[in-house]
C-alpha cells in the first residue's frame, strides 16, 4: 500500500473511532479493498473484489460503508450517463476530470493544468468565485474505435456522433423515403438521441429528423 493510501487508512480509522462508527474492522476491510483499486467501482464490483479475500459482506453493508466514506471525504460518488453509480478515491488536494466511453463504459481519468488555469481565468472574468467543478467528456475510446467496423447501420450510432450517409440497404422504397425527407447519400448527420430502441432523432444542418428504427437500420453510415 502506497504512502498516500496508508495515510488515508490511518485517517479513516482515527476518524471513524472518534465518530464511534460501528463494525470498524469490517469497514477497514472494505476501505483496504477500495484503496487497492485504481479505477471507478460500483458496490457490486467491490463486493466481487472482497469475496476472494474471504469477506462475504452483504451488498447493503458495502454500500453503507461507501456512503460513509463519501460523507467523511475518502471517496466520491459519481453517476455517469450509463446510469450506474460508481465510486472513486478522493485524495485531498487532488483533482481530475473524466472521459467516458459510451460504448464499453470505460472511464479514463485525466489532469491538465492548462485546462484548470483556463477555467479559473474564465470564472474570474465573470466575477465568479468557483468552489468546485467537474468535467465529464463522453465519446468512444480508442479500444472501441479499433474494434469497430468502418461502416455501420445508423441505428447503432451513438448520441453525439457525427456520421456521413454512405448507402441504403433497403432498396428503392427506402431510398425514395429518405429523399422525400430531404436526406441523401453523403449528407452529414449528427445523432441527437438514440436510446437503443424506438425512434432516433438526427440533425442535418439546422433541421431535425425523426427516423424509425427499421429505416435507421437500412441507412449505412460512416463515422466522420
Amino acid at each position: 500500500m502506497g504512502n498516500i493510501h496508508l495515510h488515508e487508512r490511518r485517517q479513516f480509522e482515527s476518524l471513524f473511532r472518534q465518530e464511534q462508527i460501528d463494525f470498524l474492522d469490517q469497514r477497514l476491510a472494505v476501505l483496504d479493498a477500495f484503496l487497492q483499486t485504481e479505477q471507478h467501482m460500483s458496490a457490486e464490483e467491490l463486493q466481487s473484489v472482497l469475496k476472494p479475500q474471504g469477506y462475504r459482506f452483504e451488498l447493503n453493508f458495502i454500500e453503507e460503508t461507501l456512503e460513509l466514506m463519501c460523507r467523511y471525504g475518502f471517496a466520491r460518488k459519481n453517476l455517469f450517463k450509463n446510469g450506474q453509480f460508481s465510486y472513486e478515491h478522493r485524495h485531498l488536494g487532488q483533482h481530475h476530470d473524466h472521459m467516458v466511453c459510451t460504448k464499453c463504459g470505460r472511464i479514463i481519468e485525466f489532469e491538465d493544468e492548462r485546462l484548470e488555469d483556463l477555467q479559473m481565468e474564465i470564472t474570474q472574468g465573470y466575477g465568479f468565485h468557483m468552489l468546485q467543478h467537474r468535467m465529464d467528456i463522453y465519446g468512444i475510446c480508442d479500444r472501441c474505435i479499433s474494434e469497430r467496423v468502418h461502416r455501420i447501420p445508423l441505428a447503432t450510432a451513438k448520441a453525439g456522433e457525427r456520421v456521413l450517409i454512405r448507402e441504403l440497404s433497403g432498396g428503392t422504397s427506402s431510398r425514395l423515403r429518405l429523399m422525400s425527407m430531404g436526406l441523401r447519400v453523403d449528407d452529414e448527420l449528427e445523432i441527437i438521441t438514440n436510446y437503443g430502441k424506438g425512434q432516433l432523432v438526427v440533425a442535418a444542418g439546422n433541421q431535425r429528423y425523426v427516423l424509425g428504427r427499421g429505416l435507421a437500420q437500412k441507412i449505412i453510415v460512416e463515422p466522420e
